[in-house]
């Protein structure tokens, strides 16, 4: 593994620019998904704090999907010889608004390669800087972790649960069902098959049943602090623990005694941590 880490550190610096655009009908629809009654948005309506999660998916030609849905390796991130992917965790710095109309560009570059051997075996974590901007300047920072990690066998030990990190004041529950999932792959043109395709996930991954996104449960924990009248300006969150289907998860938080800083969560159906986040509000 050493000698391909040495040569996987020459895609550190890499870099890529894209554009999309924030539409009306893309806000709604993921209003929707959210199960939020809001009519469509008009033009020049502030996108809600972390609904950029809608915009830039990665695009590639059908032929050029790897079997686990994602697109193959090699061509902006670098082809890592580990054959699961997850998202790990991110760090965000909203600068200002995106608004409804806005064409957005987002420039990517990968930051960091770094092996590291866990619970499961070996690991490489490959961390992503991005800046998104609109024609009034820039807009978000974005930093993620992506982790690939070796098979892990189906009867591999399951990692020892966490407790929350603190006392819960704001709570809710949600149950995500494979309707929810499948509406927030399609508006976040996600092919991950750990999303929807049973067989694969249980027989091929070993996972019980199909899993939560990620992307999604960090979004929930975005509209649990909207839900108490507060804007995120930052957030950094870690993914620690799998979610699954139909199962109910709690998101949760609490807020520091300044008011204008959070610790939020959210919890499996067994009390078990699965996601961890500390927040700055605007």
């Amino acid at each position: 593994m050493s000698d391909d880490i040495e040569q996987l550190k020459q895609w550190i610096g890499r870099e890529e620019t894209t554009t999309d655009y924030v539409t009306a009908p893309a806000v709604h629809r993921l209003a929707a998904t959210l199960d939020r009654d809001e009519a469509m948005p008009k033009l020049g309506r502030p996108l809600p704090t972390g609904w950029h999660c809608v915009l830039f998916p990665r695009v590639v030609r059908h032929s050029q999907i790897g079997g686990d849905g994602h697109p193959r390796l090699g061509d902006f991130l670098p082809p890592v010889p580990l054959p699961r992917r997850m998202f790990a965790g991110k760090r965000i710095t909203f600068h200002d608004d995106l608004l409804v109309g806005d064409e957005v560009q987002k420039r990517s570059v990968i930051k960091s390669i770094t092996p590291k051997t866990g619970r499961s075996g070996q690991m490489v974590f490959v961390t992503v800087v991005a800046e998104i901007s609109s024609s009034r300047g820039l807009a978000i920072t974005e930093e993620q972790d992506i982790v690939y990690r070796e098979e892990t066998g189906k009867n591999a030990p399951p990692a020892a649960p966490q407790p929350a990190p603190a006392q819960a004041v704001w709570d809710k529950t949600i149950t995500p069902d494979t309707v929810m999932l499948f509406r927030y792959s399609a508006l976040t043109f996600n092919g991950h098959r750990i999303h929807y395709d049973l067989p694969y996930v249980t027989q091929t991954e070993g996972y019980p049943t199909l899993l939560m996104n990620g992307g999604l449960t960090t979004l929930l924990v975005f509209e649990l602090a909207r839900a108490q009248g507060k804007t995120i300006r930052y957030i950094a969150s870690r993914n620690v623990r799998p979610l699954f289907v139909n199962r109910p998860i709690s998101i949760q938080g609490a807020p520091e005694s300044d008011g204008m800083r959070a610790k939020l969560w959210a919890l499996d159906d067994t009390g078990a941590l699965a996601l961890s986040a500390e927040a700055q509000f605007s």
